[in-house]
């Protein structure tokens, strides 16, 4: 790939230093994948700017008006605080004629809205946990439909905010105070579905229109597994000290079928195309003991740093993190975008 002015966008309070030394190992880990992107980046000979956002584009609009990148790099995970924004600031570099790395605006708003998306992936009789939704400031009145244990958790916000092994619920009185418990503290509607007991396991997708699904990677729990729910709180996800006390890790799924395999490539890229995705994504699936799956979600543009799982996953795959970014651009730059049509019309 020719050398490239790229403009990297991440959260105000996520712009990288230019090194780790004399960084806490606490201080990295809030901005590790800023860093893993830029670093390489430069590395790779590119023209890089870096650029924090938090609740205005002023910054972003001169910086494009005047440097003029070829392609933005899209780090963005939120804008002025809420999740569901970041769509907004893609829906902008599409007005500026901007092309942009990762998942294109309705991607990001279906995706993004765990409640939608599910209704789309039931309509597309796409395997996923029975569900029901508890609007805030609605009288709670529980369903008799759905089968216990029941898993609750906020309907917008991500990253594991609001989960705790308490959000697996047995009985009437538990769910009845774990969603009013979310409706407080998360200011959010509360997604109730189906516990699903089993393996937890990812498949990473590349592609806009051709896609390419990754080799499935395993969340595997450890002693945690003994006698407590095993979900993806967030001291399963961000906390070290957790992780090294239970045994939590990421890697290939292992003993998986090749049947078994190839229905979870294949479910990814139905989940892909329903859901409007492109550039990438990790779907996150729970697969029973029978061998029956289940898809939890769909994450758009999840996490890229070098180490973890989407990044890890592409290793395995033959593709390293440098070819992994030059990808994640290639498919930005060619992204079919409607101003892209237009001009061509």
């Amino acid at each position: 790939m020719k050398k490239l002015r790229i403009l990297v966008i991440v959260h105000g309070s996520l712009v990288p230093p230019d090194t780790l030394t004399g960084h806490p190992q606490s201080a990295i880990d809030e901005w590790q994948t800023e860093f893993d992107v830029v670093s390489h980046l430069k590395a790779s000979g590119h023209a890089v700017q870096c650029i924090g956002l938090y609740d205005s584009l002023t910054v972003l609009r001169t910086t494009i008006h005047e440097w003029q990148p070829d392609v933005v790099f899209n780090l963005l995970e939120e804008f002025d605080g809420i999740t569901l924004y970041d769509q907004n600031v893609v829906s902008y570099l599409e007005l500026l004629r901007q092309p942009y790395t990762g998942c294109n605006p309705r991607g990001l708003m279906l995706s993004r809205d765990k409640v939608l998306s599910k209704q789309l992936l039931s309509y597309h009789r796409i395997p996923t946990p029975q569900f029901a939704v508890f609007q805030r400031g609605k009288r709670i009145r529980l369903p008799s439909t759905l089968r216990y244990p029941l898993f609750a958790k906020s309907a917008t916000d991500d990253a594991s905010l609001g989960i705790a092994q308490a959000s697996v619920c047995f009985d009437a009185q538990s769910l009845k105070e774990r969603i009013e418990f979310l409706h407080e503290k998360t200011d959010s509607d509360v997604l109730v579905e189906e516990y699903i007991e089993g393996r937890e396991i990812y498949v990473g997708v590349l592609g806009n229109e051709r896609l390419t699904t990754l080799p499935p990677w395993e969340l595997q729990f450890g002693s945690l597994s003994a006698g407590h729910a095993a979900i993806a709180t967030r001291k399963v996800k961000w906390d070290r000290r957790y992780q090294a006390t239970h045994g939590i890790q990421t890697g290939p799924a292992l003993d998986l079928s090749e049947a078994l395999a190839g229905a979870l490539a294949q479910m990814a890229r139905r989940i892909y195309r329903t859901l409007h995705l492109t550039g990438y994504a990790r779907m996150d699936f729970r697969v029973r003991a029978d061998g029956s799956v289940f898809v939890l979600e769909a994450n758009a543009n999840p996490n890229l740093a070098e180490q973890e799982d989407f990044a890890c996953s592409a290793q395995a795959a033959g593709i390293d993190y440098d070819a992994l970014l030059t990808r994640l651009l290639s498919l930005g730059r060619g992204y079919p975008a409607a101003w892209r049509v237009h001009e061509e019309s």
